[in-house]
């Protein structure tokens, strides 16, 4: 594993066979370091955080089904009464009395119910709230996952595109020392025109090469700091992260398909969905609801100055027939059931394809990473000799030229193998379901979603959200 990480130097390593010293400069920055910001400033990951705080919310919405619900009611203002009382039909009987006056009446009461039975379906609204929640972490492990990979994926694609600059920059420098050389040779005879003018073109097209390799890296750098929050200074390499990793196919695909956070959701996602099934059906079940009620009124009428009514009554509710709305939900929920399966089947499906497909290209960046090593130390001893062939006469400047292009092409796909094994690493590790700040070990407090679920489950009353806002 030391020579892994040995080759995994991405630039370093590429960079040494062009600048002896560079693998000795003093670097400000890890990728572990890399990921730790990106976890703790993503924006995305942040606003993913706050998702899940808001489904927590639907929790003790779901309890307050089993909690009472009061009401306090006041009335008052002015009234004026003015009734005659007589024996007889009016107009032709005996005048008995008339009350006439004004009063200004007031009211105050409470009302208090409570739900005894409603067919279990709080119970099941709780419990599908508290699915609804676990499948929201899930999201959240999924996003994570996501940004740690492509922090991960950029860090690397830095120090990637950094060594493909400097290799063009090098190879600019042997261009521009060539044509001189060859400009030299031409001046006393010893080459054609020719010549001069293939070392021109060389030098122009590795010209373009270096500006070309200058756009992607500026490129780079802003997706660097749109991942990761910083701009990118002085990077260390990047190592594979193979320890963290199952030692077969067969058991990152066993691993993947039980922690991978898509397959934990979609499961989460059947509980939800059969616990609503519930829910609907409890539409069907009685209710019993206690309901209790007090009043007190002072001035009412002019013959009662004052007041008091009280009362409990419990009401038994059997629902017959509705309308047929309920028999339709329970046929759409069962539906949705159906369809969750049916999406967990897929979503492992393509969690398994994803686990064979990332390890598969594990395993080719491993051969390739030894295979551009080679490459890069043939081409390195062929323009050497060849080189030393051309002063002798025994071979041409376009020989040079040609060898001097096979071997710049040689570092560059040392460099980009180097890259493509450092992120294959990680993504079999998000493909399994195990890039995670635990798992990398980094140096960061880990965002626990439970904390802020515990602050507000059980929370009756309170408009404040733990964090004051």
């Amino acid at each position: 594993m030391g020579g892994v990480r040995l080759v995994a130097g991405a630039a370093v390593l590429a960079l040494a066979t062009v600048w002896p010293g560079v693998a000795t400069r003093v670097f400000a920055d890890t990728i572990e370091s890399a990921l730790v910001r990106a976890y703790q400033s993503n924006p995305q990951l942040n606003a993913q955080r706050a998702s899940v705080r808001v489904t927590d919310e639907s929790v003790p919405q779901a309890l307050s089904g089993y909690r009472p619900k009061v009401a306090v009611t006041t009335s008052g203002g002015f009234q004026h009464t003015d009734i005659t009382f007589s024996q007889g039909l009016p107009g032709q009987g005996n005048v008995l009395g008339r009350i006439k006056g004004n009063q200004t009446p007031f009211a105050v009461g409470a009302t208090a119910s409570q739900t005894l039975f409603d067919g279990f379906q709080t119970a099941n609204r709780t419990r599908a709230a508290e699915g609804q929640v676990s499948a929201a972490r899930e999201g959240l492990r999924v996003l994570e996952q996501t940004v740690l990979l492509a922090a991960a994926t950029i860090y690397m694609d830095y120090l990637r595109d950094s060594a493909i600059v400097e290799v063009q920059r090098s190879n600019v420098r042997v261009l521009e020392e060539t044509l001189k050389q060859t400009r030299d040779r031409f001046n006393v005879g010893e080459v054609t025109r020719t010549d001069v003018a293939q070392s021109e073109a060389q030098l122009a097209s590795g010209r373009t090469q270096l500006m070309a390799a200058e756009s992607t890296l500026t490129t780079t750098r802003a997706n660097f700091q749109r991942i990761i929050g910083n701009e990118p200074g002085q990077l260390a390499p990047g190592s594979p992260v193979d320890r963290f990793l199952p030692p077969t196919l067969a058991g990152a695909v066993d691993l993947g398909l039980i922690q991978n956070p898509n397959v934990t959701a979609a499961m989460y996602g059947i509980d939800v969905s059969h616990l609503l099934v519930k829910v609907a059906e409890g539409a069907l079940f009685p209710s019993v609801i206690l309901q209790a009620n007090v009043q007190q009124g002072q001035n009412q009428q002019l013959t009662v100055p004052k007041q008091l009514l009280a009362s409990a009554i419990a009401q038994v509710s059997v629902p017959i027939y509705q309308g047929g709305a309920e028999y339709s939900l329970i046929r759409q929920s069962k539906e949705t059931l159906a369809q969750q399966r049916l999406t967990l089947e897929l979503v492992r499906t393509q969690a398994r394809a994803s686990v064979v497909q990332a390890w598969g290209q594990l395993v080719a960046t491993k051969l390739q990473v030894k295979s551009a090593q080679a490459q890069v130390e043939a081409s390195e001893i062929a323009v050497n000799g060849i080189r030393e062939e051309a002063k002798a006469g025994q071979r041409t400047t376009f020989d040079v030229l040609v060898a001097q292009q096979t071997l710049v092409s040689a570092r560059v796909a040392l460099v980009t193998a180097q890259h493509d094994r450092v992120v294959a690493s990680y993504a079999v590790l998000n493909a399994v379901g195990r890039l995670s700040p635990q798992v990398l070990k980094l140096n960061t407090t880990v965002y626990d979603p439970s904390v802020h679920y515990h602050q507000v489950r059980d929370s009756w009353v309170g408009m404040r959200t733990p964090d004051g806002q």
